[in-house]
């Protein structure tokens, strides 16, 4: 890649920012045809049982009503008994609507109304009838904690001997901690537009983080294979809800197929409360140090739900066995069904829970030795992934702690809790780690020099808000040495190149690589067809002599020698190439993972115990940051998250009912912009040779981790109360 003037690096604007800021990007419900048909779901009121009868006569009797499509007249479907491809699927029997009359969980899709409006399918659907044989129903973990089973997770394996190393320990810490279920709840709302086009071939504008698992998806289900092409232009964020189909998809589909008319199915933000979501958690830590407050033993056991007919599982409990150094690891992870949707990845899946209680009992840890927290994290810095016997590719960790600390004037925190207080507030500063893995997925790309010397690049991955139209562009422009403004990268369209899903943190790992090395093969085939023009003073120089810059070829060793991009094309026409990137070799030797400080101030009115979070510090190592404005974006919105979950965010069932009771963005509370102070990121400079050809490691999911851990940590230093049970509200505290 070109280093000069390369725009990797900078913090350029988003290159799709006038499309949304204008209204002209256009989202999978914002894709019309004159004939199109609207559908509304009808969803179940109980948690458990059977469907005795459906009476739809009210709803097919308004004019303009076309179909009550239910498991009784919907479209034979082979494959619905075969298992079908989900590149996010969780071990089980994967839900599909309208398969029979078994009554799953509450809010289950049951019916869906098909009209010529979005209004009157809404409307027939509240005159639909639904008759049950109700059965007792468990949607409360706490209740069947005892009934757990172990999850199918590659759980690292227990290392030296846990049990002996804690009994005999100075300082210990043993604690319960319990997180609630929460829901996604992006913008955007999640929608199908099914186009029903000649001879039966389907144009699907979906809500998606992978277009081409739609597609398989689909194909696989409906026996549609080459027929189905899925295009997801933008998206309206997602955070993971996009990762596996909704059930609106199918449905969508099964209509336009009985139909053979295009449908659009959208669910209302009450339903985006109906499939999955960050899954209940209880966890229980047990740390143990020596008076200098080196680890002795670490034990992290948890216990997550899941349906009845999968068993959800995500990396929640080896962050404790790689995060520090210690010799005598033990870890547990068990799943308790539950009449319940299946739980689906949320930000930072798995470690945001099992961050947030390793990082709370480790501070506990630090007031039972008596030592700084940071101290504390620095005496047992791991250079190895226990886990893993593994060093890290990079780890600048150390920096994160000492300019987080800095900047945020850690030096002047005392020790004691409620020694800290501006008038009748209590201060309170806490802290806490984060840490992802830095993945790369195989992933393909092509990159086409246009005959009017614009560069066009393309992958089939997904844009979810995180700016990867920007980085992609910004990449591809710095490997062909191009302004911005002539460089096109297009995206969400499962015809394009393969892509991976977009998630993990690892899309400018996998699809970044891939533009990458498809720019690299397409300068080949430029110097190459140069070398072939008539008395070419390139003739015999290899791609180590010339440089590619400001849309020009030239010679290093004269740089006066040069050929512009545009007249390549214009004499030779179009030229293309196609690069296909997997994990390299080198990675195996070594383990990956991004690293993070949290450092959070808190003020709690005394009377009242009314928390406001004053400032928040995040220091980031993350490898090269291809642009720190979209990144540190992404930072501020996790540490947004994180606030919302340690004070606000929980989604509240009624047990008896098996059903939620704040299926709403009033009583669904999340910060505001009063809840939110200005948040400082700090990239500290890291340089990873490992991780991929780009040296990125992703920021997506590092910036909630540690998030809800430092805010609990600053409440305890501020109060002198641990509460371990999120989210920290007022009856807690008080």
């Amino acid at each position: 890649m070109n280093t000069l003037n390369s725009p990797v690096g900078r913090p350029l604007d988003r290159v799709d920012g006038p499309l949304k800021v204008t209204g002209q990007a256009r989202y999978a419900a914002e894709f019309g045809t004159p004939d199109l048909l609207h559908g509304s779901v009808v969803s179940s009121t109980i948690a458990c049982g059977r469907v005795r009868r459906i009476d739809s006569r009210d709803a097919e009797a308004l004019p303009g009503v076309v179909l009550v499509l239910t498991h009784q007249n919907r479209p034979a479907i082979a494959s619905y008994d075969e298992p079908y491809e989900d590149d996010d699927a969780a071990e089980g029997s994967p839900f599909r609507p309208l398969y029979n009359d078994r009554v799953l969980y509450s809010g289950q899709p049951l019916a869906l109304v098909v009209a010529e409006s979005l209004e009157l399918a809404r409307h027939a659907g509240s005159l639909v009838r639904i008759e049950y044989d109700s059965e007792p129903h468990q949607t409360d973990l706490l209740a069947v904690r005892e009934q757990a089973h172990e999850a199918p997770a590659e759980t690292p394996e227990p290392r030296g001997d846990f049990a002996s190393a804690f009994a005999a320990a100075p300082h210990k810490v043993e604690q319960e901690y319990v997180t609630p279920v929460e829901h996604h709840n992006p913008m955007e709302m999640h929608a199908s537009t099914v186009h029903y086009q000649p001879g039966g071939d389907l144009l699907i504008y979906e809500k998606t983080q992978g277009v081409q698992n739609c597609q398989r998806y689909v194909e696989d289900v409906f026996d549609l294979k080459g027929r189905i092409r899925v295009l997801s232009p933008f998206v309206g964020g997602a955070f993971g809800s996009g990762l596996r189909p909704q059930y609106q998809l199918p449905l969508a589909v099964m209509a336009a197929l009985k139909l053979k008319r295009s449908v659009r199915v959208v669910l209302t933000r009450q339903q985006m409360f109906t499939f999955g979501y960050r899954p209940r958690s209880i966890q229980r830590l047990s740390l143990a140090a020596d008076e200098q407050g080196r680890l002795q033993a670490v034990g992290h056991s948890a216990i997550g739900q899941t349906s009845r007919f999968e068993d959800f599982t995500e990396h929640e409990v080896e962050w404790s066995g790689m995060l520090y150094r210690c010799d005598n690891v033990e870890l547990d992870y068990r799943l308790a069904p539950l009449d319940v949707y299946t739980p689906l990845d949320m930000r930072a899946p798995g470690a945001t829970l099992g961050v947030y209680a390793l990082e709370c009992a480790m501070d506990e840890l630090a007031y039972a030795s008596n030592i700084d927290p940071v101290q504390l994290r620095l005496i047992n810095f791991a250079e190895r992934n226990g886990n893993e016997d593994k060093p890290y590719s990079s780890k600048e960790l150390r920096a994160c702690y000492a300019q987080g600390a800095e900047r945020f004037g850690w030096s002047r925190r005392s020790m004691a809790p409620r020694s800290m207080r501006v008038g009748n507030e209590l201060i309170g500063w806490g802290m806490a780690t984060g840490v992802w893995e830095a993945m790369q997925m195989p992933a393909s790309a092509r990159a086409c020099l246009e005959a009017d010397g614009r560069l066009v690049v393309s992958s089939a991955t997904s844009d979810i808000g995180t700016g990867t139209y920007t980085v992609m562009t910004q990449i591809a422009a710095a490997a062909m040495g191009l302004p911005l403004e002539q460089v096109e990268f297009r995206l969400g369209d499962s015809s394009l190149p393969q892509a991976p899903l977009e998630g993990g943190s690892a899309t400018v790992s996998s699809v970044g690589s891939a533009v990458q090395q498809a720019c690299a093969a397409l300068r080949e085939k430029v110097l190459d067809v140069v070398q072939q023009f008539p008395g070419s003073p390139f003739a015999g120089a290899s791609l180590e002599d010339v440089v590619f810059v400001d849309g020009r070829l030239l010679l290093k060793s004269d740089p006066k020698v040069h050929v512009e991009l545009g007249e390549v094309v214009r004499s030779n026409g179009t030229l293309a190439a196609e690069a296909s990137v997997e994990p390299g070799e080198k990675r195996k030797e070594w383990a990956t993972a991004t690293h993070s400080a949290v450092f959070v101030e808190v003020r709690v009115d005394e009377a009242l115990g009314t928390i406001k979070i004053s400032r928040v510090v995040s220091a980031i190592a993350a490898g090269r940051v291809v642009n720190p404005k979209t990144a540190g974006n992404q930072i501020v919105g996790g540490v947004v998250w994180g606030i919302g979950m340690a004070l606000q965010e929980e989604t509240l069932i009624d047990h008896k009912l098996g059903r939620y009771m704040n299926h709403n963005l009033a009583e669904y509370h999340i910060p505001v912009q009063t809840d939110v102070p200005d948040v400082e990121v700090i990239f500290v400079e890291e340089h990873d040779s490992v991780v991929n050809d780009l040296g990125s490691k992703g920021v997506g999911e590092i910036g909630i981790i540690g998030v809800a851990a430092a805010v609990a940590n600053a409440i305890y230093h501020a109060t002198g109360k641990r509460v371990r049970d999120l989210p920290i509200t007022l009856d807690k505290l008080l």
